[in-house]
């Protein structure tokens, strides 16, 4: 594999006044190892978003799916996910870009200001979710400790961003103990949350989700697009994680350092959270892990493993991401972009999208932002595997007066021919959007437009 070229950041710096944060990492700058990078993607896995979004299947207290439908679901989301990240990630990887800087090559410069919105504002919303639930399972604390004297969850909520707004301006370095400890703390909380699951609930777990009649239907593919759409925002960013990666991996090496964390956590805690949502009838797992406990000792270890899950998930998909894309459209630092990007979360509303009674609003969320970003990762894909053929000058991505000046017209209405055919069935967005933009980026690129800049390089130059 080509290691990154110390020169590209000499030549980019007379490019282009972007912030050093987004220009490519060159090798001694990247000091991710392998298992942090493994135990980066369990500690992310492993939160109370996913959780959620394993209770949704439970909705009033009945299921849409019953057990082997929800686990078939979640495998088969699992391997898309790990298939598109090892694919995506590739190019960050071996150049050492950003994300907004990868989007220039389908996009156009100009263009990528719309197409990285469609990742930052769906990860700052998430910002805010996961905060919200952690200021959740703080108030569970604060409560337990005032002996109830306490009970607000929006100064939880408050409180917690503003320390993860300082946590965050440490940046990617950050990252990495936080995961590790998030990753093994929780892992070992949701173990004995499962036991005491089976223990306790078998009845109103049996009856309520695994004896269900569940559904074959649209329920069962739309919860595999619930699922894609939650990992959208992450893995159409993968370049922000696979710079920061040691080099020197093969691409079946890079796959496995995905797929065995993801399946690990993200299938533990899909079925934590449908047995917690049978077992409680509450959606909002923090809500619900107490009333399984009824014990303030262990309510409030619990509690305490969701703060640090929340932290350790933000940290990972939900921050620097945006921050990326704030320094990138401001041309500000890195610090006051992610001192914005915090702000911005505490706006996100996200008390209207998680309910104890039914996670439908976030279920919608997830849909109509991923009818976006599944057109964009299949954009970004067919450019770089089969126009480009994995060659990409980086320094042309960089230079303003380049040939990828201005906006991409085929990347940005494939874009929107993908979203519109997405929204025809908003249940089953992503995948719609994934073939439907994916085809119109090639048939556009090699017809239309015929004198376009973004050609060059491609299989369609002439």
């Amino acid at each position: 594999m080509s290691t990154v070229n110390e020169s590209y950041d000499t030549k980019i710096e007379h490019a282009t006044g972007l912030d050093e944060s987004l220009h490519p990492k060159t090798d001694k700058d990247r000091t991710v190892k392998p298992k942090d990078y493994i135990f980066m993607w369990i500690g992310d896995g492993v939160n109370l978003g996913n959780m959620t979004l394993g209770a949704s299947v439970i909705v009033a207290g009945v299921a849409t799916l019953n057990i082997f439908q929800t686990i078939l679901a979640a495998l088969a989301a699992i391997a898309i996910i790990s298939t598109v990240f090892a694919l995506n990630d590739r190019l960050g990887y071996k150049k050492g870009i950003p994300y907004v800087i990868q989007l220039r090559m389908s996009f156009g410069i100009k263009g990528t200001v719309i197409s990285s919105l469609l990742r930052g504002i769906p990860a700052i919303v998430w910002y805010g979710i996961q905060s919200w639930i952690g200021g959740t399972a703080l108030n569970e604390i604060m409560k337990i400790a005032t002996d109830g004297s306490f009970d607000n969850i929006f100064i939880c909520f408050v409180a917690l961003q503003l320390f993860q707004i300082v946590l965050s301006l440490f940046g990617f370095h950050a990252v990495k103990w936080v995961e590790t400890i998030a990753s093994i703390v929780f892992s070992v909380g949701l173990i004995y949350v499962f036991t005491l699951l089976v223990s306790n609930y078998s009845t109103e777990i049996s009856q309520n989700w695994i004896q269900a009649e569940g559904s074959w239907g649209l329920p069962f593919f739309g919860l595999i697009m619930v699922f894609l759409g939650n990992y959208a925002g992450i893995f159409v960013s993968a370049a922000d994680y696979s710079r920061e990666l040691k080099t020197g991996l093969s691409d079946k090496k890079r796959g496995a350092l995905y797929f065995v964390p993801i399946t690990l956590s993200y299938g533990f805690v899909i079925i934590i959270g449908a047995m917690l949502a049978a077992a409680t009838g509450i959606t909002n797992p923090a809500q619900a892990l107490p009333v399984v406990l009824n014990n303030d000792i262990l309510s409030v270890a619990v509690s305490a493993f969701i703060v640090v899950t929340v932290i350790a998930t933000n940290m990972v998909a939900n921050i620097i991401p945006p921050v990326y894309v704030i320094t990138m459209l401001t041309k500000l630092k890195y610090k006051p972009s992610a001192i914005i990007t915090g702000l911005l979360a505490l706006g996100a509303f996200p008390w209207l999208l998680i309910q104890e009674s039914s996670a439908t609003g976030l279920n919608m969320f997830i849909l109509i932002y991923s009818a976006f970003l599944g057109p964009v990762i299949s954009i970004l894909l067919v450019d770089y595997y089969i126009l480009r053929k994995q060659k990409v000058n980086v320094t042309d991505l960089y230079n303003e007066e380049g040939p990828y000046a201005g906006f991409n017209k085929a990347g940005l209405f494939a874009m929107l021919i993908g979203a519109a055919a997405a929204f025809l069935v908003v249940d089953i967005a992503w995948i719609i959007g994934v073939v439907v933009a994916g085809t119109a980026y090639y048939l556009l690129s090699k017809y239309a437009f015929k004198d376009s800049s973004f050609k060059k390089g491609t299989i369609f130059e002439k």
